[in-house]
């Protein structure tokens, strides 16, 4: 593509500028090749301008920067920019066609909830006839081709080679999570949205945010820019809610299970099978549990209307969706049941036990197996041991993904939120397999196992190293042997 093309709406300078064929765009020095386009990116932890010279040698014939190098090569063309990583974000979508103006982008952001909702909106519009793409935490898919996924949000030249794809292959929807960190670091630039949910906000990613104030303007930086004509579907019960909708442009909705909306739902009945729920009048069975569900549920009967989808074939598809992968999942056996889900947020883990507390009966023992990433927000860590302890029977404190962190040194971070008595009530086991292997030995009949944390994650982060750990493959070793 022509370089022009490729900067067209940029605001920015130009030196040494001819028009030259591109033949890659990337951010990457290590990939960088004869002909390609080289955008230096001041990042978290590399700054891409220390490698200018570098991407030069290797036969970059562009480059976007935020300061000129020292010395310009007169064969190179140098466009400079107020922010690098928000050009690339519209180089990208220029680069491959503008694809979020051709099928209909539907992001969904908030601390909790954003899995399950796209995951299974993505099931309901293809059990609707459409042809849907989708872009989540477990994996990206088109129709029903797995993409494998290594960020919530891809990169904004990954996330625009996919949606073009999507395209191509004849897509008219794609369902999308969307983090906090995807806005900040704007790779979300540059799209076009057909619509933005927000679930809600909760205590998480405080080590990249630092205050819950970011956080919360992170967010609403995605419903800033929505377009006039997208719609912005907000969880009206959430105190933030409508602070995210403040400055949008959209269409506002809301949807809430405690008052006036414009999607409104009542719990029936909340049972381990399933939920009964009454839905803007009409009452519908659905297979998912606990009343954090009966939110991502009300959220996607509000996306599928506001779509276009007739409001009884909505519900009839509603009936018919289970669970996303890791998202409280059920093993059984000798008598026990386990429940896997990616809770790994105070709000998140408190939501799922307090499900559980809500139905199981009174002989029925709850043991909580629960550890805290590493390199991650410790701040919640005292916090959800102090959940897992006063809500639960027995509990397990563990590791989780330790990453470079001592395991011990996030269980003492873990154990600093509780009282002298409730550290005497934790078991301390660093080793998840054998802390899972241990709630499953105690369990009793009729007994509740809680393994939360790492849900659908196939592999346990350790000094840096991922090797394979299932924790359903774990629980299910233990309790049918």
């Amino acid at each position: 593509m022509q370089l022009t093309r490729i900067i067209a709406g940029l605001d920015c300078e130009r030196h040494n500028f001819s028009e030259r064929e591109i033949k890659s765009v990337t951010f990457d020095s290590r990939a960088v090749g004869s002909g390609s386009l080289f955008v230096a990116q001041r990042g978290v932890h590399v700054d891409g301008h220390k490698y200018i010279d570098q991407a030069v040698s290797q036969g970059a014939v562009a480059v976007v920067c935020e300061e000129l190098p020292g010395s310009l090569n007169p064969e190179v063309s140098y466009i400079v920019v107020s922010d690098s990583s928000a050009a690339l974000g519209d180089m990208a979508s220029n680069y491959y066609g503008n694809p979020s103006r051709q099928i209909k982008l539907v992001g969904v952001t908030g601390t909790n909830g954003k899995t399950t909702t796209v995951t299974l909106l993505h099931r309901m519009f293809r059990l609707a006839g459409h042809h849907v793409g989708l872009i989540s935490t477990i994996v990206n898919k088109i129709d029903e081709q797995d993409i494998p996924t290594t960020h919530t949000t891809p990169d904004a030249l990954e996330l625009n080679r996919l949606l073009s794809e999507m395209v191509k292959q004849g897509c008219d929807y794609c369902f999308m999570e969307v983090s906090s960190h995807a806005v900040v670091q704007h790779r979300i630039g540059g799209l076009t949205f057909y619509g933005g949910v927000f679930s809600n906000i909760t205590h998480d990613h405080l080590d990249f945010h630092k205050t819950m104030k970011a956080y919360i303007e992170a967010k609403k930086g995605f419903f800033d820019m929505l377009p006039a004509g997208a719609f912005a579907l907000v969880n009206k019960d959430d105190r933030n809610g409508m602070v995210m909708v403040q400055n949008t442009k959209a269409t506002v909705s809301t949807y809430s299970l405690r008052g006036n909306a414009d999607f409104g739902c009542k719990i029936i009945e909340n049972t381990f099978q399933g939920l009964h729920l009454e839905l803007n009048g009409c009452e519908v069975w659905v297979r998912l549990v606990g009343r954090f569900n009966a939110y991502n549920v009300t959220a996607i009967y509000g996306v599928a209307v506001l779509c276009g989808i007739d409001k009884l074939e909505a519900l009839r598809l509603l009936s018919t969706l289970s669970a996303a992968e890791g998202r409280f999942e059920y093993i059984n056996g000798k008598g026990v049941t386990a429940i896997v889900d990616y809770a790994h947020t105070p709000d998140a883990l408190e939501n799922v036990i307090d499900t559980i507390n809500a139905i199981r009966e009174k002989q029925q023992r709850l043991i909580t197996v629960v550890g805290c990433g590493g390199d991650r927000d410790k701040t919640k860590r005292p916090e959800m041991a102090q959940i897992a302890v006063r809500k639960s029977d027995i509990v397990i404190l563990t590791s989780d993904n330790p990453r470079t962190e001592n395991p011990e040194s996030i269980l003492d971070d873990m154990y600093a939120g509780l009282t002298s008595d409730e550290q005497r009530q934790a078991l301390r086991i660093s080793d998840r397999r054998q802390a899972i292997k241990t709630a499953c030995m105690t369990a009793k009949d009729g007994d509740i196992i809680l393994v939360a944390g790492k849900g659908h994650e196939k592999y346990q982060e350790v000094n840096g190293v991922r090797s394979h750990f299932d924790d359903k493959e774990e629980v299910g070793k233990f309790l049918n042997d």
